[in-house]
């Protein structure tokens, strides 16, 4: 009963909060693009509070490697809405994020995302999807603005995962810019699906840059998922994982086929 009492006045702050920044974010639209992104992650910033104060879930980031000076290109587990908020806060560089389009018209959230250079696509495209990520990210990496993805493509049940989308790690091939895989077990408190955000401690690994040189894009791919379930499996090991190792999520994915 408590968590859902402190859940839901989280949800309550949070939807309160929205309007609020997006009116501060379009006061920073003629501004430098560093400003929006600072006004965003200082939004970040007050609902990882947030959620510490009112529902006790804190986090701790683990760094396995030196962050380049350059953009990068990141491939983070997708399984809650936490992470939307955790890399934000996490990579302090500008950043464009690959999206589902249809978020572009949700009230107040999408009209800032549309000036806030992410690369809208559309998932049942497929190759053209693949093409404007490719294009646009290029576009954005060449800015200096990290190009965010969600190589699952939607949020996951715990223990499952799917075959990477291929995009982000053709942009990296081409652009040469390192993939930055991303681990986190904050589907443990909080769900793709769960509206109670239960107590405890988010732990976000972020490994070691991958360098694309002289792999495909396909290597590129499985070596970020080895990694991340890899790690997961370190950080959440009583999960009730749909393949018991990360050699075998792997495997089971690359036979599912191309995506």
């Amino acid at each position: 009963m408590l968590v859902l009492l402190r859940s839901t006045v989280f949800n309550t702050l949070m939807a309160l909060s929205v309007p609020i920044w997006v009116i501060v974010f379009f006061l920073a639209v003629p501004f430098d693009f560093r400003w929006r992104f600072a006004v965003a992650r200082s939004w970040g910033h007050a609902m990882l509070w947030l959620l510490k104060v009112v529902c006790r879930l804190d986090y701790r980031v683990e760094w396995e490697g030196k962050l380049p000076k350059g953009p990068c290109v990141v491939l983070c587990k997708h399984e809650s809405a936490w992470e939307t908020m955790g890399q934000i806060v996490m990579f302090d560089a500008p950043q464009s994020w690959v999206m589902k389009k249809e978020l572009l018209y949700v009230p107040f959230f999408g009209w800032a995302m549309y000036f806030f250079h992410t690369i809208a696509i559309d998932r049942s495209a497929g190759r053209r999807a693949v093409d404007q990520v490719i294009e646009q990210g290029l576009e954005r990496l060449r800015n200096e603005q990290w190009v965010m993805i969600f190589p699952e493509g939607h949020r996951m049940p715990v223990g499952k995962t799917r075959r990477y989308g291929i995009s982000g790690a053709v942009l990296a091939k081409e652009a040469g810019v390192p993939v930055i895989p991303v681990c986190h077990n904050a589907g443990d408190f909080w769900g793709r699906v769960q509206f109670g955000k239960q107590p405890g401690t988010v732990r976000m690994v972020i490994g070691e840059p991958i360098d694309p040189t002289d792999k495909s894009p396909r290597e590129i791919n499985e070596q970020a998922q080895l990694w991340i379930e890899t790690q997961l499996r370190q950080i959440s090991p009583d999960r009730d994982y749909e393949y018991p190792t990360a050699e075998e999520a792997v495997a089971a994915c690359r036979r599912n086929g191309p995506r």
